[in-house]
């Protein structure tokens, strides 16, 4: 039997560059050497106030993307968090046997509680909890994430293993897996700060964005003292980025994107960062468009993967309560 593979992205703005290198480059291969399940895990981006108009438009637009990026219903399962009523109500279960000491101290948690504590909402704080309840109600084997990301994945192994240590044997300890090309794409206006879809507009390049909007946002990137196209992390970590773009969706080795630029200057190098990401992104677009015009297919789409999610979901249930005494 082919081992699982679990991930999901919130619909929390449009999808970028970072998210397709870090993440869906990974699902789309994933997805033909494994069983695939992949959701828009919607409930996470509750942490946040949400524009309810807006988070059921860009669910919808998140999971059209998925498609026009290859990871496909015909390959994989797809489907909606918020469909699947068991994750919220593994999260609880889960809660009983994690620590709060553990949860304090989450990098992500720890970061964006800076400043103003009070107002963090208990969602930010059980947010990892929730992560490995997605995770583990599946059986997972494989979690593709982003560098940022392992530290949660560590948590749901640590639950599975005391879950299973306290009840018996019950759930598949997950590994994560992080995209050996560009597993951490950083912002085009801070090479410090990884590009997110929640940051500054010039710092991301949408999977939407418009050729021109594109070229002007590679034309206006940060880069490093000197002119010479080297990789270099770090002497140069603006231009290091810019290569791991290039190299991401281009195919090309770095040292020979390298070769093809030594003795020319950042703004030819942009110039042709501009025409890769261009023509890597038209063909998307184009499937993109074509797919947003019908949303009430896209929605029944989304139907019948929560359906065949809840009867995977269920199953699982069904053990957990079993074990630690609920009457089913």
């Amino acid at each position: 039997m082919k081992k699982r593979v679990f991930s999901g992205v919130k619909p929390t703005g449009i999808l970028h560059l970072g998210n397709y290198i870090g993440a869906l480059s990974q699902w789309v291969s994933l997805q033909d050497s494994h069983t695939a399940l992949f959701c828009i895990v919607d409930l996470h981006a509750l942490t946040v106030r949400q524009d309810p108009s807006e988070l059921r438009r860009r669910t919808l637009e998140t999971f059209a993307l998925y498609q026009a990026c290859g990871i496909t219903p015909e390959k994989s399962l797809l489907f909606v968090q918020s469909h699947v009523p068991q994750h919220a109500e593994l999260c609880w279960i889960l809660n009983t046997v994690a620590k709060m000491s553990e949860l304090k101290l989450m990098h992500q948690f720890k970061d964006k509680s800076k400043g103003a504590p009070e107002n963090i909402n208990v969602g930010l704080f059980d947010y990892p909890v929730l992560m490995a309840a997605d995770i583990l109600l599946y059986d997972a084997h494989v979690v593709p994430v982003g560098e940022d990301q392992l530290q949660h994945i560590e948590l749901a192994r640590e639950l599975a293993r005391r879950f299973n240590s306290l009840f018996g044997e019950t759930f598949v300890v997950p590994e994560g897996k992080v995209s050996a090309r560009g597993a951490r794409v950083m912002a085009l206006d801070n090479p410090a700060k990884k590009m997110e879809k929640t940051g500054s507009q010039s710092g991301y390049i949408a999977l939407t964005d418009t050729p021109d909007a594109i070229r002007k946002k590679i034309k206006s990137a940060v880069t490093d003292s000197g002119a010479e196209i080297i990789f270099d992390e770090k002497k140069k970590p603006a231009l290091a980025n810019l290569l791991t773009i290039y190299h991401a969706l281009s195919g090309k080795a770095i040292i020979e994107i390298e070769g093809q630029y030594k003795g020319k200057g950042y703004k030819q190098f942009k110039e042709g960062l501009g025409d890769v990401v261009v023509d890597f992104l038209t063909p998307i677009q184009k499937r993109f468009s074509e797919l947003m015009k019908d949303p009430g297919a896209l929605t029944s789409l989304l139907e019948e993967g929560a359906e065949r999610a809840r009867s995977l979901a269920d199953t699982k249930m069904r053990i957990v309560k079993e074990k630690i005494g609920l009457v089913s």
